[in-house]
């Protein structure tokens, strides 16, 4: 024994090389892809896709519907666990800290994961009343204040795609109507910030603005979040200008500090 390790066949390779291109189609495509659509954007034969696939199901990296196949719970907690790792998380965390002491209410950071968002960190606030979310769990761009301000500085063409899905209503107050969606997009970009009161959760109100990475585009966004009866008009005003600031200082940190 000489104690070197073989270098795997190039048969290995090969087939690890095809899991990995079919799962960052993923990453950058639309929400669900078939094995026709696979088999054309990667050259191989629907075959090899499908069995790929049901390889992927069977550890929930990927789930297969209706519509066809879309990342599994197993790789959105890869992915939740990548984004936790990415600077905006340190360069989060002291002024999300600041704006949960000013403003008395939980204050959230909300990472871009495919065509959804997810909770990537939480700083509670000290009220015995209060909001808290699910770190970690996925949540559609359209229904909440962080979602919708997400999808309203999307690119175009991606933001295209997430409106041209259905939408499902959360609440009786999620804004499922594409024409009347387009209008509230429209103002948030105008605006820089989101307001949602009950859109996500009935008994909840949230003020939310972007986050942009380092490539100038949007990749997560924050929010102020409570008790629905504490939004007040004049408390929303507040917000709107706590929010927008914290969330402009936490790009400048993200994108110089890297």
């Amino acid at each position: 024994m000489t104690g070197q390790t073989a270098a795997p066949p190039a048969g290995g390779t090969e087939a690890a090389g095809r899991v990995a291109d079919v799962l960052l189609l993923f990453a950058g495509g639309p929400e669900h892809l078939g094995v026709t659509a696979i088999s054309r954007e990667l050259g191989i034969s629907k075959a090899v896709v499908y069995r790929i696939l049901q390889s992927l199901v069977s550890r929930e990296m990927l789930e297969a519907g209706t519509a066809g196949y879309r990342l599994g719970p197993a790789a959105v907690a890869l992915g939740v666990s990548a984004l936790r790792r990415f600077n905006v998380r340190t360069a989060a965390a002291p002024v999300l800290r600041r704006l949960r002491d000013e403003t008395g209410e939980t204050t959230t950071l909300s990472g871009l994961a495919g065509d959804e968002r997810v909770y990537l960190d939480q700083f509670e606030s000290p009220r015995e009343v209060k909001m808290t979310v699910e770190v970690g769990r996925r949540f559609p761009l359209h229904a909440g204040s962080s979602g919708r301000v997400i999808l309203a500085f999307l690119p175009a063409a991606r933001r295209e795609s997430v409106l041209a899905r259905p939408r499902a209503a959360l609440t009786d107050r999620t804004v499922t109507d594409e024409a009347a969606l387009r209008a509230r997009l429209a103002e948030t970009a105008e605006e820089g910030v989101a307001l949602s009161l009950g859109e996500r959760q009935a008994d909840a109100g949230s003020v939310a603005a972007p986050l942009f990475g380092p490539d100038g585009e949007v990749h997560g966004s924050i929010s102020v979040c409570g008790p629905r009866h504490r939004f007040t008009p004049e408390a929303v005003d507040r917000y709107r200008t706590l929010v927008r600031d914290a969330a402009e200082e936490i790009t400048r940190t993200w994108t110089t500090h890297r």
